[in-house]
């Protein structure tokens, strides 16, 4: 029997990564004081981060009747954004743009997925290769997303806000050529819904992204101010 949304298998993954990956940052955290350490941590785990999504993308071309090599090419918000987070910590540098374009759909998308995983009943396996690397890569780019801040290797600030909208036009590009290109109407949600029978396609999630990142960009900008010896 496929394994269902809540059921015995996704409510363990649930409470098992969650366990782990509190304690191995915890643990990583307290050990990892010099920043040679903190960067050896980091790189790998955006290594693992690229091996389960690169895992994912090649059981997504394999998954069908025919080969389908353009499925390497991550077609979700949130596939995508593993894959950049994970080469901008691998290649980039401390507080790069990349970073400031993938933190909060890593660190949204992750936790939202990991806990309503709509796909965990598309194989017949809660190990079924596409709904494993799923689940770890949504997972490891939460727990990346953490590790940045608990090193500080990202300041969130309101002079970085555009890199945001690049992000977004990437999206879209990359959502609107999939499409074209290789008929995937669901492509980045441009023109179908992330979930069935609802309205949040690209268009309607976007404004929505931007009041609560403009919401967030305020209350680091306000608490940074408190923190500040008065003069």
């Amino acid at each position: 029997m496929s394994p269902k949304l809540y059921g015995i298998e996704h409510i363990l993954y649930i409470i098992l990564s969650t366990l782990l990956g509190s304690v191995c940052l915890l643990v990583a955290k307290k050990w990892a004081r010099s920043e040679k350490s903190q960067k050896y941590i980091l790189r790998s785990l955006a290594l693992c981060l690229l091996v389960a999504i690169v895992t994912n993308r090649v059981s997504q071309v394999f998954r069908y009747d025919t080969v389908r090599w353009y499925c390497l090419i991550p077609d979700s918000i949130c596939g995508m954004t593993s894959l950049v987070l994970a080469l901008g910590v691998l290649l980039g540098k401390k507080d790069n743009p990349v970073l400031h374009v993938t933190w909060l759909p890593g660190l949204f998308g992750g936790i939202s997925t990991v806990i309503y995983a709509t796909f965990v009943g598309q194989g017949p396996s809660f190990f079924y290769l596409p709904t494993i690397s799923g689940m770890l890569h949504h997972s490891l780019a939460a727990m990346m997303v953490v590790a940045l801040f608990l090193f500080r290797q990202i300041r969130v600030t309101y002079r970085k806000w555009y890199w945001s909208l690049f992000g977004f036009f990437g999206y879209v590009t990359v959502g609107a050529f999939l499409m074209q290109t290789f008929q995937m109407s669901d492509a980045f949600h441009i023109a179908e819904p992330l979930l069935p029978d609802t309205p949040l396609t690209i268009w309607v999630m976007a404004p929505m992204y931007a009041v609560a990142y403009g919401m967030i960009l305020l209350v680091f900008e306000l608490a940074r101010k408190r923190k500040q010896p008065p003069k």
